[in-house]
């Protein structure tokens, strides 16, 4: 364990970091209120599409420290994705009272635990808004960056019958921690828990429970705030109850990203882990695409996780989605089809499009 002063030196270059840029870009989310007792004081914003289809889906996205839900929508265009294919979003948003640096207290005991603190007022903002909206109760995802991803990764093992899957984002493992010095440890790589009281803190976290989401893990390889062993860390914690732990990855590779993907038996992806090469501490975003922008901890790296992400949910065509290279690395299993020329692709793309409006599936 680091000293108190090494903490402290940590507490007091963070909270010196400049605010997020929220106000820069307009915002597209409005409040949500009276959704519970609230036992973790947080607040939240949400996103309702103007047609939305029924049984439409959800998707909870949770921000970084010094960030704010309208500043990391922002840049990860989650409401413009909601928008275009029909989906809502919830946005739990920390508050200064429960944490200086706005950060999730994703080791904070009271605030981990089924039923208690900030886990439990995310779930009951998702409860308000399932009830509302009529979601697609098989249909509720959550993502999270940093403290963020970490909160995200609570969710998921506290109350795992409620999502279909989750994406933690330079996040940490679930119970890794408990105290501030602790916290800033495993940020480093130091302390982490080994496999088996990972796993076990998993089972132990819903024990009566047996129904798993799928998860995934972005990270990049160059970041130096939240250390990419937690990347592996996360990956080993969920192995076992999704029954993958001697299980080898298709591996492939894009454009720098390295792509694990665990199958269960029956053949489904159960679990993914994407590695970015160069990549420091943020979400990986495409400045290209209209509906996104780079900002502190949204990093322009070509990638647009948030498009990755939702196609991996079925929010959006499978054509939104990155086709995989055929370059694989070791480990590399089943056949690729070969890449398809980008005019065919735009060509394609452009066929279901004027048909589903056709249709009047499509705006």
């Amino acid at each position: 364990m680091r000293p108190l002063s090494d903490t402290i030196a940590r507490l007091s270059r963070l909270s010196r970091r400049p605010p997020f840029p929220s106000d820069a870009l307009p915002t597209r989310l409005g409040d949500l209120r009276n959704f519970g007792s609230n036992p973790g004081g947080l607040s939240a914003k949400i996103y309702a599409p103007a047609e939305p289809p029924k049984s439409p889906a959800l998707a909870v996205v949770l921000h970084g420290c010094t960030q704010t839900a309208a500043g990391y929508d922002g840049c990860a265009g989650w409401s413009k994705y909601a928008e275009e294919y029909g989906f809502y979003v919830l946005f739990p948003e920390q508050r200064r009272a429960n944490n200086a640096n706005l950060c999730f207290n994703w080791f904070e005991k009271g605030d981990t635990v089924r039923d208690q603190g900030e886990a439990m007022s995310i779930r009951q903002m998702i409860e308000t808004l399932a009830t509302k909206w009529k979601i697609d109760r098989k249909r509720i995802f959550i993502t999270g960056l940093s403290a963020g991803g970490a909160m995200a990764n609570v969710m998921l093992a506290t109350y795992p019958e409620v999502f279909a899957g989750g994406a933690i984002i330079a996040g940490l493992p679930y119970g890794a921690a408990s105290t501030i010095p602790q916290a800033f440890d495993r940020m480093r790589g130091q302390g982490v828990p080994d496999r088996n009281r990972l796993q076990n803190l998993i089972r132990e976290a819903a024990p009566t429970l047996t129904t798993w989401p799928s998860i995934s893990v972005w990270h990049g390889t160059k970041d130096d705030v939240v250390s990419a062993l937690n990347a592996t860390a996360i990956i080993e914690q969920w192995r076992g109850v999704h029954g993958v732990d001697g299980s080898s990855p298709t591996v492939t590779t894009d454009d720098g990203v390295v792509r694990q993907v665990w199958h269960n038996e029956s053949g489904q992806a159960v679990m993914s882990y994407h590695s970015i090469a160069g990549m420091g501490h943020g979400t990986p975003v495409d400045a290209s695409n209209e509906r996104e922008n780079s900002g502190p901890f949204m990093l322009d790296v070509g990638l647009s996780s948030t498009s990755e992400i939702a196609g991996d949910w079925g929010l959006t065509p499978s054509f939104e989605r990155r086709p995989p290279s055929t370059q694989g690395q070791q480990g590399q299993t089943g056949d690729l089809a070969p890449p398809t020329a980008p005019n065919l692709v735009s060509g394609i793309k452009q066929a279901i499009e004027d048909a589903l409006r056709a249709a009047g599936l499509m705006k």
